[in-house]
């Protein structure tokens, strides 16, 4: 009988997580405004409380988000900075340039500002990258129609698969599967054996607008897609059903649609070409809740791992958290 009541608790505390009503009470618990250009990416890292960001303003930023405090500031005035993700380090990262003239990747220990390695292999600019949680292996994908595969130990890169297309590129959390999204389709990938090619290839409903962000959910079991045509779509990872299709105004080519599912997959979050942030319901489909912005470019949006808390990154970083004095009722009637 215990287990079956310690089961139950345990469904309980699982269902407070994140409920509509939580999210729909979220709003922005601190702001960051010292930036003087868009924030072009983010990143949290997976075992700490640290956030990184990318800024047009040519600065890596370096956030403990659990005191709200920046903890560094790195200018990267010679290559520009475009994507930047975490290293398993949470003061290492790998970032991508925004000059036009160098497109090698950097791997950066933030700790001392040096430059550990760097990966030279593309021709045009980067913009996806995504890093294996479980290896030191990342994927790369560039405008010059290449996903490059890479050891961060190693300079040079240990694969290449050609794209017809601007490619998104996600690694799944286990790090067994990657997906190449491009065209119209979601290309998936095993790891260790992608030279065979992809062991299967998706359809997303006829949209061939470039893909922007390809993302899986923490469990794995689903995916989702945004375009440059304002639409996000949510995949069954597995099968490869299409299971919702979310629209918001679509975006202008130099900006990039990011969406985000929460911690436990039970909702999605994006940005849009209006500057607002929507979030839905991934099993109703419906839109759970909205917050409205004056700005013209979809935000950067990331959940914080395994949190109540999400950052949107535009002019500035904003840290959002549930408003308690929203949810009185409704924590009371629990």
């Amino acid at each position: 009988m215990g287990g079956v009541q310690a089961e139950r608790e345990d469904k309980d505390r699982v269902s407070l997580e994140l409920t509509e009503e939580i999210l729909q009470s979220m709003e922005v618990g601190m702001t960051f405004r010292d930036y003087s250009g868009r924030i072009s990416s983010m990143d949290f890292h997976r075992a700490s409380s640290y956030l990184v960001t990318a800024s047009d303003d040519e600065s890596i930023r370096l956030y403990d988000v659990a005191s709200a405090t920046c903890l560094k500031t790195i200018n990267s005035k010679k290559y520009g900075v475009d994507l930047v993700s975490f290293t398993s380090h949470p003061t290492t990262v790998i970032y991508s340039s925004k000059n036009g003239w160098d497109e090698s990747l950097r791997l950066l220990s933030l700790h001392d500002n040096k430059y550990l390695r760097y990966f030279k292999g593309h021709h045009d600019r980067v913009v996806s990258l995504s890093l294996c949680p479980r290896n030191e292996c990342f994927i790369s994908g560039s405008l010059d129609r290449t996903v490059l595969l890479w050891d961060q130990r190693a300079e040079k890169c240990q694969g290449l698969l050609r794209v017809q297309g601007r490619p998104a590129t996600a690694y799944d959390d286990p790090g067994l599967v990657f997906a190449i999204a491009f065209g119209g389709c979601v290309r998936m990938f095993d790891a260790r054996k992608y030279e065979k090619g992809p062991f299967d290839i998706f359809s997303v409903g006829g949209d061939v607008s470039d893909a922007n962000v390809v993302k899986f959910s923490n469990d794995g079991r689903l995916m989702l897609l945004t375009t440059t045509d304002g639409h996000i779509y949510v995949l069954d990872s597995f099968r490869g059903t299409l299971l919702s299709t979310f629209n918001v105004k679509p975006t202008s080519s130099k900006s990039t649609l990011e969406a985000s599912f929460s911690p436990e997959g039970m909702f999605v979050m994006s940005g849009s070409g209006d500057g607002s942030v929507y979030a839905w319901s991934v099993r109703s489909g419906k839109e759970v809740a909205s917050w409205v912005s004056t700005d013209t470019e979809p935000p950067v949006i990331k959940w914080a791992p395994g949190s109540l808390m999400f950052a949107t990154g535009s002019s500035e970083l904003s840290f959002w958290v549930p408003d308690l004095s929203k949810l009185g009722a409704y924590v009371g009637r629990k």
